[in-house]
């Protein structure tokens, strides 16, 4: 374990930051801190619809400020271990998912398809905003579009 991981499994900024240490995986930490979000999000869907918004909407400001000083601390613009920003995503991926156990995967896949992809405007917001806004606002982004495909694909479907 490199210095550099110990100091993010002690300072629990850092810890956050990381996603509880997944983010620090050799390959596909996005991915890893992706699929730690969903394992989350298991007990997050027993929240009432506006609990889980206000909850999700607050992590978006929290996570601006957890990811813009960690960076700093680490001084690398976006650092790939810093996974809070895939958290936040996810969830905003899967609020008011459709009933089925292939909805999580579903969203899963949509997200990581538009955070590695980039298109626009994602890429845009990753590019152009400073330090924890743009490390935060293009996984948001990404999720809100993969929310917006899953909730097409159901009302297409004719699922609740």
């Amino acid at each position: 374990m490199t210095p550099r991981n110990y100091k993010a499994l002690t300072n629990p900024w850092h810890l956050l930051a990381t996603g509880f240490g997944s983010g620090l995986a050799p390959k596909a930490p996005g991915t890893m801190g992706s699929v730690l979000a969903v394992l989350l999000w298991i007990p997050l869907q027993e929240l009432s619809v506006m609990a889980y918004g206000l909850f999700v909407l607050a992590c978006i400001p929290f996570g601006i400020w957890l990811c813009g000083r960690v960076a700093t601390e680490m001084q690398v613009k976006d650092p790939a271990c810093i996974v809070f920003d895939e958290f936040v995503g996810v969830w905003v991926t899967l609020f008011m998912l459709p009933v089925g156990w292939y909805w999580p995967f579903i969203g899963f896949i949509l997200f990581r398809l538009f955070d590695i992809l980039k298109p626009w405007p994602v890429s845009w917001l990753d590019q152009r905003l400073p330090g924890g806004w743009g490390i935060m606002l293009d996984d948001v982004a990404a999720g809100f579009f993969s929310l917006i495909i899953i909730q097409a694909l159901a009302l297409g479907l004719g699922m609740p």
